[in-house]
């Protein structure tokens, strides 16, 4: 491997942690998202989404444990508009007080299509575990 490969390969790590960080939750959809906590080892996210709002798309970098305090039936869409997850059809009714795992999550954006407001506490663990 050559110097201009190198540069070629250190070139192309940047630009992917710039675009990472332009697509996180809290620089991309700032709306939907407070952050609790931050740390070294964890973010902790309110996040909250009202009957027929749509988030600006954004990824999740790292695993989360979360905690349900309010529920409504979403569909997640990758950043092209293709349905990752339709609560309908995974029958998803998580009781109040549930708690969840998501792995990280890709670019997309969430489109609340229930009458109530999803309301989710996100704990992303950011030690042991690489961004997506």
């Amino acid at each position: 491997m050559g110097e201009s490969d190198d540069a070629a390969d250190s070139l192309v790590k940047v630009e992917a942690l710039d675009e990472r960080a332009a697509l996180d939750a809290m620089t991309a959809a700032p709306d939907h998202h407070d952050v609790l906590l931050e740390n070294e080892r964890v973010r902790v996210l309110d996040t909250r989404l009202g009957p027929g709002e749509t988030t600006p798309v954004h990824t999740h970098c790292w695993p989360a444990v979360l905690y349900v305090l309010g529920w409504s039936d979403f569909i997640r869409h990758d950043a092209d508009g293709n349905p990752m997850l339709d609560s309908r059809a995974k029958g998803m009714k998580p009781a109040i007080g549930s708690a969840l795992w998501s792995g990280p999550l890709p670019p997309h954006f969430v489109k609340n299509i229930g009458d109530g407001e999803l309301h989710i506490i996100a704990v992303e663990l950011k030690t042991g575990f690489g961004p997506f």
